[in-house]
């Protein structure tokens, strides 16, 4: 048997660095072992601890945690846990720093949600957060038998390979150590993808981590092509929804299971299916899930409250997607997330949903932007829906996201901005944050 001497590197150089990832993903596999009772109070335990630290520490929380009384006496009464305003994007914006920690914790740094609403918000989180975060995906990995250090390939998306050109140098060391190579899923024109399929079949990845869309359509080109390609042993996707038919083509087609792993900026990994069957296990240790159903509708609102993050607790919050729960414990059995469109060149370019949400809501997006919705109309002509906070720093960054856009669009794209008040739901009442009307 082959010694796993990146796992041990890996692994060293965490804890040198005071990670405590290998302690969580230790913790991850000792509970998963216990019964489903257990479970539930390991669970509960983690959600009194934080509910309890956020009215101590956390002045909105401190009122509305009383006011819902689920605070009495100093204590956390769970009966009541339901009674607590779910958590809005509008209200994260309306109270922002009353949604903050006053402690001081280590390692704490600003995100900001991927903006699938068109709409995103910003929020804090830390190192004790994060390092549950990447114990979770550890886990979800080792689950569907990836072990670390094995051949990965990741088609996912790269700014920077975009705006300088190539990575930086650390993020080439460390996919080096963790013997993966990346594609950008930003530059996916034919010829791009035809390079794809040479490097894939020389590196011959034993796994396959990408955005649900981008794999998607890199599938339909190699069936397109008649293309042989390597067939590794598995494909994590996740940044949008698997739907059967997506399923379905990307295992003809590359070989594999599938793996749907659901989760968002703002609470991390939330649930993963195996590969073999379609539900997804929840992260019961990093978040704890609600669905709100809707009457006479199996399906509701994805409610989510992070276990880990003390920063900033986010507590009930709706994130945005609908779904089922499963009759079986710490199961989701559908997600059903919003639609996110490919946009299309001329010259057969396909550009993901991922990459407008990134740049505009993301990248350039420094609180200027309210909410924005982009339409392709035709190849080389885009409208771009916007509601706007700051009209002086918009025109100040609107040509650096103009250019960004052309280089994957074309030079000869036609960006028109449509500065409005209000965007309109769809007739379903689901909010689109890109719609493509080429066919």
């Amino acid at each position: 048997m082959k010694t796993n001497w990146r796992k041990f590197i890996i692994f060293v150089l965490l804890c040198l660095s005071k990670s405590k990832i290998p302690f969580f993903l230790s913790e991850i596999k000792k509970i998963e072992k216990l019964s489903s009772k257990e479970k539930r109070k390991y669970q509960e335990e983690k959600l009194k601890r934080i509910l309890l630290y956020a009215w101590q520490n956390v002045p909105y929380y401190h009122r509305i945690l009383q006011e819902s009384q689920v605070i009495q006496n100093r204590k956390v009464n769970l009966k009541n846990f339901k009674k607590i305003p779910i958590l809005t994007k509008d209200i994260i914006r309306k109270e922002g720093k009353n949604l903050y920690s006053k402690e001081k914790r280590k390692g704490v740094y600003e995100n900001t949600s991927g903006g699938s609403t068109g709409k995103p918000v910003r929020f804090l989180q830390d190192k004790y957060y994060d390092d549950w975060n990447n114990a979770t995906k550890i886990f979800y990995k080792l689950w569907g038998n990836q072990n670390i250090g094995d051949k990965e390939l990741r088609l996912w998306g790269s700014e920077r390979d975009i705006l300088v050109g190539k990575e930086k140098f650390s993020i080439r060391l460390r996919n080096w150590l963790y013997n993966r190579k990346e594609l950008n899923a930003f530059r996916m024109s034919r010829k791009d993808m035809e390079n794809f399929v040479k490097i894939w079949n020389k590196f011959r990845p034993q796994w396959v981590e990408a955005y649900v869309q981008s794999i998607y359509e890199f599938a339909k080109f190699v069936e397109e092509k008649k293309l042989n390609i390597y067939p590794p042993k598995g494909i994590l996707v996740s940044a949008g929804t698997l739907y059967e038919p997506m399923e379905k083509t990307i295992k003809r087609v590359l070989k594999c299971p599938v793996f749907n792993r659901y989760g968002s900026r703002e609470v991390g990994a939330i649930a993963c299916s195996n590969g073999k069957s379609k539900e997804l296990k929840i992260s019961f240790w990093h978040n704890y899930v609600e669905i709100i159903k809707a009457e006479n509708n199996r399906l509701g609102k994805i409610l989510v409250t992070n276990l880990n993050n003390y920063s900033m607790p986010l507590i009930r919050y709706e994130i945005g997607d609908i779904g089922i729960l499963t009759p079986k414990w710490g199961y989701l059995k559908k997600i059903e997330g919003r639609e996110i469109n490919v946009f299309k060149t001329k010259e057969g370019k396909l550009i993901p949903g991922e990459f407008f949400i990134h740049f505009i809501g993301v990248v350039f997006n420094k609180g200027f932007i309210s909410k924005f919705q982009v339409i392709q109309k035709k190849y080389d002509y885009i409208i771009i829906k916007t509601i706007l906070k700051d009209k002086k720093k918009f025109n100040e960054n609107k040509a650096k996201i103009e250019d960004s856009i052309r280089k994957v669009m074309g030079n000869n794209c036609k960006i028109k901005w449509q500065l409005v008040k209000e965007i309109e739901l769809l007739k379903s009442g689901k909010y689109f944050y890109t719609i493509s009307e080429v066919k």
